[in-house]
């Protein structure tokens, strides 16, 4: 089992991901995510998860500049916005972020959202990225089955990730089944449920048994299940905190007593009836 902050997965390309990262949605661009970038590299983060919705890759670029740390050691991912889709829109809203972002090549790129009748155009155009060298995985975000079954069955490249929302109370567990069989790796986003699971009677209890706090159960489960993770935050103390979950095992009990959580609930948009 992983050991530590810079342990890795290989993806189905060969490359390899940390298990675990930080994600800045909603992190206001400037000082506050260079900042926070910086502070998770400084602290042994090599992952860092942005997209060009969330209008702070030019700080989160300046953050991954300033971190001391060399560029092949980290593991850079964004996302194509919905309103970018289609095969020319997409290939220059990839430039448009490298260029923000001050990177000379991404090591991973996802559709944010599958915006339907676009998706499939949209993943030819990432895969001439990705073909190109200029991108060293390709993925997705917010798919569900049948969204993975059309670029499965239309697409060249297989997609490396699919980043989901996912978290105890929503353990999407035909996803995960169907991903392990395709060989793609699930990643969470919010994976606390911005917060609302810190609460819970269970993980407290959890978190009083084994000495740890809350998000670093749900941390832990998450890795436990195999999934890829991503929280967000922008205090110093809190990344170092979220990453301190390498010295516990929850026992196969505690996993499932999490498992057992789940009540399909979304602190996020559907992506079958998203609208944006």
């Amino acid at each position: 089992m992983y050991k530590s902050l810079q342990d890795t997965v290989t993806l189905n390309n060969g490359v390899k991901m940390p298990i675990m990262g930080l994600g800045v949605f909603k992190v206001e661009d400037g000082n506050v995510v260079t900042e926070a970038v910086k502070a998770a590299i400084q602290n042994g983060y090599r992952s860092i998860d942005t997209a060009s919705f969330y209008d702070n890759e030019a700080g989160v670029g300046k953050g991954i500049k300033e971190s001391g740390v060399p560029r092949e050691d980290l593991f850079i991912t964004t996302k194509v916005w919905n309103s970018d889709h289609g095969y020319e829109n997409t290939l220059k809203a990839f430039d448009i972020s490298l260029e923000k972002l001050g990177l000379e090549y991404l090591d991973l790129y996802l559709i944010h959202w599958p915006v339907r009748g676009k998706y499939v155009e949209t993943w030819k155009a990432l895969e001439k990225l990705y073909q190109e060298g200029k991108v060293k995985a390709i993925g997705v975000s917010n798919f569900n089955i049948h969204h993975l079954e059309d670029i499965l069955r239309e697409g060249e490249v297989k997609p490396v990730i699919n980043q989901v929302e996912y978290h105890p109370h929503l353990t999407q567990v035909e996803l995960r089944e169907f991903c392990e069989l395709e060989g793609i790796q699930l990643e969470a986003w919010s994976p606390l449920k911005k917060g609302e699971l810190l609460g819970d009677p269970v993980i407290q209890r959890l978190a009083e048994k084994h000495q740890k706090t809350p998000a670093q159960i749900i941390l832990r489960w998450d890795i436990q299940n195999n999934v890829l993770t991503i929280p967000k935050s922008i205090k110093e103390h809190r990344i170092i905190e979220n990453a301190d979950i390498f010295d516990f095992s929850l026992e196969e009990e505690d996993m499932q007593e999490i498992n057992g959580l789940n009540i399909n609930s979304r602190s996020g948009a559907d992506p079958e009836t998203f609208n944006f």
